[in-house]
């Protein structure tokens, strides 16, 4: 693994895949403030590599991708630190969220607090069969904020509510079923279960998918018909890139 910093390596493959590791964080891989900042840095490294075709986000070990916002650090803070704290973990919601690439998030055991909101913030959420979610904040103290609005996005307003209101965890089968996450591997199988959906992001074509992630980013704050115009131009401009040549040649003179 090449460390890009203290917070986060890599590992890449010949496909164009890279595997990041949020580490030197705890068992449950905690964002402190020094931890997001080093994981936000090495997104920020990553994002203009082009040639990165999908991006797997994990944590050291198999206890959390990350478990959560660092309590301790949070249990010091005034309004004014706080505001500081919280900015630096939106700041990097925003840059997993805003990478050009597709993101897939490898969640293991637990993903609490500022952990789901990461998480919410990437494009994939594989997660292992005895995973645990919830948004405890208001339990010590605090409302969640930031890129817990996605919730309400991803699992509908009577669910994230019920979430973020009664801060109580679900298990795996029920965050698939709320949509919360895409996927439930099964026992032994998270990496499988995340190998797969990079191969499925594999087979399409890579420019295609960059322009497909920032069409979503964009329906996501725009009214319907400034979306469908959006989409016009976009249209136009992935011919530029020769993939609907090639890859539609092939497929009308594919043998029949």
């Amino acid at each position: 693994m090449q460390m890009l910093n203290t917070y986060c390596g890599v590992d890449r493959d010949l496909r164009g895949v890279v595997r990041m590791t949020i580490c030197n964080a705890g068992s449950l891989n905690i964002l402190s403030s020094a931890v997001i900042n080093g994981v936000r840095e090495g997104l920020g490294q990553l994002v203009t590599e082009p040639e990165i075709r999908v991006l797997v986000i994990a944590g050291a070990g198999n206890k959390s991708m990350i478990g959560g916002a660092d309590i301790k650090e949070m249990a010091t803070l005034d309004q004014a630190s706080a505001e500081t704290f919280i900015t630096g973990l939106r700041d990097l919601c925003e840059a997993v969220r805003a990478f050009p690439a597709p993101v897939i998030a490898r969640m293991p055991g637990w993903c609490l607090g500022g952990g789901l909101e990461f998480a919410a913030a990437c494009d994939f959420r594989v997660a292992a069969h005895d995973a645990t979610f919830g948004m405890p904040e208001v339990r010590v103290g605090i409302p969640s904020v930031i890129h817990a609005a996605l919730l309400p996005r991803l699992i509908g307003w009577g669910r994230a509510r019920w979430l973020l209101m009664t801060a109580a965890n679900i298990d795996a089968p029920t965050a698939l079923s709320w949509g919360l996450i895409d996927v439930v591997a099964p026992p032994g199988g998270l990496d499988a279960a995340v190998e797969s959906q990079v191969a499925a992001l594999l087979e399409c074509a890579p420019q295609a998918l960059r322009a497909q992630k920032e069409l979503l980013k964009a329906w996501e704050e725009l009214p319907l018909k400034e979306s469908v115009d959006l989409s016009i131009k976009v249209f136009g401009q992935s011919y530029l890139t020769g993939e609907p040549q090639r890859l539609m040649g092939e497929f009308v003179n594919r043998k029949r």
